[in-house]
């Protein structure tokens, strides 16, 4: 490891996280003109934002960075692929990894695998239920669009909120930090889909002041010290592919998770490819 990123993963160590994460929210929804004056503009030409593809491309028009963060896309921005079989990317951002879940073991950079059970929230059930499954890790960029779409049909069945650290996701903390995704706080989505069972992880971070679901609204904060749970077997709570059903305040990870044998991803697939929402990335058997 070089010195620059030992030097930056050791920082993360002795960070408090969650106090620079709570107060990261807090900043984010101030509405005070003169800060977002200075903030707004610096952040599109650093990050390269590319605002025409925003519903309302004024950024003077933001109320607070957390509702500029958060921007619409105009209607026909993402195009969804339309094939019934077709599995899409639930978000802008890149793939991380992607492949077979070895047993109980998803790869998440060279020297680094975690545990799949351990992810969901040491649920042994849904361990067996994904053991030998496929899986996909798509981060999001600052420039990235943050709301998160279905990438295929799916009624959801529970949610799970896992508190843990949050380590920042770029790739260098991604390659250097052994079980990141199954150490940091996230939210987990379990739906019943065309492609059988599929699980969607909302990975937090650094400086990622909440997550929200549409069913529920924002899930964390606060973020606790136990996992808590919802089930969802009396309601029908049903989103079709391409619709939106959560998003990231501030920028993060999803892991898409999918049983054995009722899915295939894409063979064009390539670790670091850059993907955007509702391409499609896999297909129903």
């Amino acid at each position: 490891m070089k010195t620059g990123a030992r030097l930056f993963i050791a920082l993360q160590h002795i960070l408090p996280q969650h106090f620079l994460s709570r107060l990261m929210w807090r900043l984010t929804r101030v509405e005070a003109r003169w800060l977002l004056r200075l903030v707004l503009p610096f952040f599109i030409r650093q990050f390269k934002v590319n605002m025409q593809e925003a519903k309302d491309p004024d950024w003077e028009n933001y109320s607070s960075f957390n509702r500029f963060f958060t921007r619409e896309l105009k209607e026909d921005a993402r195009p969804i692929d339309p094939a019934e079989d077709s599995i899409v990317s639930p978000v802008d951002g890149a793939i991380s990894q992607f492949g077979k879940i070895n047993t109980d073991l998803v790869f998440q950079a060279k020297g680094h695998a975690y545990s799949l059970t351990q992810l969901l929230g040491d649920r042994e059930d849904l361990g067996k239920v994904f053991k030998n499954g496929r899986f996909n890790t798509i981060y999001l960029s600052p420039r990235d669009y943050h709301r998160i779409h279905m990438p295929v049909d799916g009624t959801l069945t529970e949610m799970i909120h896992v508190p843990g650290q949050l380590f920042s996701v770029n790739p260098t903390t991604v390659e250097n930090v052994p079980a990141l995704f199954a150490r940091n706080e996230r939210v987990v989505c379990l739906f019943d889909t065309p492609a059988g069972p599929m699980a969607m992880i909302l990975v937090g971070a650094i400086f990622v002041g909440s997550i929200e679901t549409r069913w529920h609204g924002e899930v964390t904060p606060p973020a606790g010290k136990e996992i808590r749970n919802w089930k969802y077997d009396d309601e029908s709570i049903s989103y079709k592919k391409g619709e939106e059903m959560g998003r990231f305040n501030m920028g993060s990870t999803v892991i898409l998770v999918y049983a054995n044998k009722q899915m295939e991803w894409e063979k064009s697939l390539q670790a670091g490819q850059t993907l955007k929402l509702g391409e499609k990335i896999g297909h129903i058997r």
